[in-house]
């Protein structure tokens, strides 16, 4: 699978730099993304941008082509669909997982589909454009609370991923250290996680609990939360390191 995705992203790099127009993957799980980023150098010059709909999607796809050097532009082919009850005082309380079941069991695969933002009792959908009809036309309950789908233009003010800055003392960059700090548990509790498979750097499990965190990687603890490593602030008198993470809310 691995391979498969390699060889997919260097043919859609090759066929704009072939051709001079965009290519566009689908959605990419953050594993995905962080795979493409290692891939990076390798890949032809033909430009790339990066979108999930809204700033700090989670699964976002890729656009191969520098519109300066193809002389037009072409926006990415994604929509935001909004899933709402129709009586939204007898609607059930719907989560991510219950509008995620529903896209499943109409068949389409999870690369045409991005993030799934639920506010209240309606959900945000960020799908693959050619799918948001198929979504309105066909979504028309789930669970037990009858619902209508319509593209959303904007997001509702405060809808999206938010984050805020912490800042922690520690004697390394070394992400084991960090968790424990962050989430205010003993370094034997943090290895643990590490021992059952529940850290993971950039949507890819980790194993490795020293290794040395680098600005912009983004840690999740299973069971404890999620946030990006924003770098070293300062130092103490003692000699600690001050550093801010921006924690996932």
């Amino acid at each position: 699978m691995e391979d498969f995705f390699r060889r997919r992203l260097l043919d859609l790099a090759e066929q704009s730099d072939r051709t001079g127009r965009f290519t566009f993957t689908g959605f990419l799980t953050e594993a995905e993304y962080a795979e493409f980023c290692t891939l990076r150098s390798q890949l032809p010059h033909c430009g790339v941008t990066v979108s999930g709909g809204y700033e700090n999607a989670e699964r976002v796809m890729l656009r191969f082509g520098d519109p300066e050097q193809l002389g037009y532009e072409e926006p990415f082919p994604l929509v935001c669909v909004r899933i709402a009850p129709l009586q939204e005082k007898f609607a059930d309380h719907l989560t991510h997982r219950d509008f995620l079941g529903a896209l499943m069991h109409l068949g389409i695969e999870r690369s045409e589909i991005g993030d799934i933002l639920v506010q209240e009792k309606s959900a945000y959908v960020f799908c693959h454009a050619p799918m948001s009809d198929y979504i309105c036309r066909n979504i028309e309950r789930i669970r037990h609370t009858s619902v209508k789908c319509e593209p959303a233009e904007t997001l509702p003010e405060g809808t999206g991923t938010k984050t805020e800055p912490v800042s922690i003392q520690a004697a390394s960059e070394r992400i084991d250290g960090i968790i424990s700090k962050v989430y205010h548990i003993s370094r034997g509790d943090c290895n643990v996680l590490f021992r059952s498979g529940k850290v993971f750097l950039d949507g890819a499990l980790l194993e490795n609990n020293s290794h040395m965190l680098r600005e912009g990687e983004k840690v999740s603890v299973r069971g404890c939360g999620k946030f990006r490593y924003a770098g070293i602030t300062g130092r103490t008198k003692k000699g600690n390191l001050v550093i801010t993470v921006e924690k996932f809310v």
